[in-house]
């Protein structure tokens, strides 16, 4: 009797443990269930907002072919906008070229105060203001016709968007080449960046990538660390600890950045950058002299340095290594920094 009544309060114990354990796995089950149908949900909302197709009739020399993104060369134009002020202006441009085939990537920065030929506008001007003229279509065409390379792909942000985004993810760690001071955004209180790693928040990071005029390499140096902080940026938001913040990340993206780029085609993005991101970027600098012109600032930037730098990346398009960059192009050039109509 007793036996039975031991065997009996087993049975009751193991019932008892196994509703247990299959309330937790209905639990972690259910709670992994929204978390994957909110994570999808909220991809959609992003890339519904995020995706903007570009108006081809607008931009004359646009390649119409598919680009396959792990076995095509191709370029991206990424767009830091200016909305201060109330207008539009690009105040970063950055021209990326990826060849996965030789598995070589390379930046051009385009410093803002380029005189150049606007179409939309009809008439020379600073390509900041090429944006101002018709949007991304317009920026497209003007460095398609100063550079004669088609732009497969482009991504805009603005500052905002900039800084949420690093905020989300809890900041950047970079390491700071020379100490300095650059005036913050919104409060416009001074930040001291001292020499050395240090941690930076949204706004901080924005000043950081923005100044030039106290950088001794100039425009160089300036995109020695937009090219740090990008970096910074992908790599801690593909990383596994970044997993609990998709959410807010997506609505950073969803609510600030616009791009072409299908989101059909986003796992090819990340599979590619996992097999490129410890590639080390060329850099590209476009060599000009700085000229006032009625009064207002420009840099001019040389015949013979566009010509460079446009057979450069062609060749890269056309899978043709380009480990023949000339010295000129990997050089210091301090001609491209630039003083007038800098905030920072």
């Amino acid at each position: 009797m007793s036996k039975s009544r031991s065997n009996r309060r087993k049975g009751k114990k193991k019932r008892i443990w196994r509703n247990t354990v299959l309330f937790f796995l209905l639990l972690i089950i259910g709670g992994g269930s929204y978390f994957v149908f909110n994570l999808f949900y909220q991809a959609k909302l992003a890339s519904d907002n995020i995706y903007q197709e570009i108006d081809r009739d607008k931009i004359k020399n646009h390649r119409t072919e598919d680009v396959k993104i792990t076995k095509d060369a191709f370029n991206i134009l990424l767009l830091g906008i200016d909305e201060q002020g109330g207008g539009k202006r690009s105040d970063v441009l950055m021209l990326v070229t990826v060849n996965p085939q030789t598995e070589e990537v390379s930046m051009l920065s385009i410093p803002r105060d380029t005189r150049t030929m606007v179409p939309s506008a009809g008439f020379k001007t600073k390509i900041t203001e090429s944006y101002s003229y018709g949007g991304v279509e317009s920026t497209i065409d003007t460095i398609n016709q100063l550079l004669d390379v088609p732009i497969d792909y482009y991504i805009t942000t603005n500052f905002e968007g900039f800084e949420d985004i690093v905020n989300t993810l809890g900041g950047v760690q970079v390491n700071v080449p020379f100490t300095f001071k650059a005036q913050l955004t919104g409060s416009l209180k001074w930040k001291t960046f001292y020499e050395g790693k240090m941690d930076l928040n949204g706004n901080e990071a924005l000043a950081y990538v923005r100044m030039r005029k106290k950088d001794p390499q100039g425009d160089k140096g300036r995109n020695e660390r937009q090219k740090e902080v990008i970096k910074a940026i992908i790599d801690k938001g593909t990383s596994f600890g970044s997993i609990t913040k998709i959410d807010d990340i997506l609505g950073d993206l969803g609510e600030n950045v616009k791009t072409n780029i299908p989101p059909s085609k986003f796992a090819s993005f990340v599979k590619l950058y996992s097999k490129l991101k410890n590639t080390e970027i060329q850099n590209l600098a476009l060599k000009g002299y700085d000229q006032t012109i009625n009064g207002i600032y420009y840099y001019i930037p040389e015949d013979e340095s566009i010509k460079e730098i446009s057979t450069i990346l062609n060749n890269s398009l056309n899978n043709i290594s380009s480990n023949n960059i000339t010295d000129n192009q990997s050089s210091d050039s301090n001609a491209s920094e630039q003083a007038s109509g800098e905030k920072y």
